[in-house]
């Protein structure tokens, strides 16, 4: 029953607590619940590969809601190209989107860096109230720097 998997689960319990980062105890409670209800087997593997994608189609969603809801309109959309500040915004939007693309890559190829990444956020979330969308992030980012190391080495 408390295997490595488990205590190192519960640290990140304890992490969590005390960092009072309910998305992460929350995260972390699901999976222990999963894992001890014995459906870790299959839960697990599914939750690894079609995660991601639950993930972004869910910020997505929350990030349409306004436009939905009518609280942005074309209106809003033709007046924010106005702003300089806008353009920033859509061109770091579109930065974001290629860095994560060689992310999903590197999580694919390498495991190892899966595990420094996860790690990485879990610090970040707990300990500067970061938000766990890192992982995809920073594999995007990890990954253009190590294209730009080995350009160089």
């Amino acid at each position: 029953m408390l295997n490595e998997s488990v205590l190192f689960l519960l640290l990140l319990l304890v992490i969590g607590f005390f960092a009072k980062n309910s998305s992460l105890m929350i995260a972390i409670a699901v999976l222990l619940a999963l894992k001890i209800g014995g459906l870790d087997t299959k839960a697990f593997s599914f939750i690894q590969s079609k995660g991601i994608n639950w993930g972004v189609t869910i910020i997505t969603v929350a990030v349409l809601a306004p436009i939905a809801s009518g609280d942005i309109g074309f209106k809003d959309l033709t007046g924010a190209f106005k702003s300089s500040y806008a353009w920033i915004a859509l061109i770091s939007g579109m930065l974001v989107a290629l860095l994560a693309k060689g992310g999903v890559k590197l999580l694919a190829d390498d495991p190892q860096i899966t595990t420094a990444l996860v790690l990485g956020t879990i610090l970040s979330v707990s300990i500067f109230k970061g938000v766990a969308v890192g992982p995809l992030i920073g594999a995007g980012i990890a990954y253009t720097a190590m294209r730009i190391y080995s350009f160089f080495t």
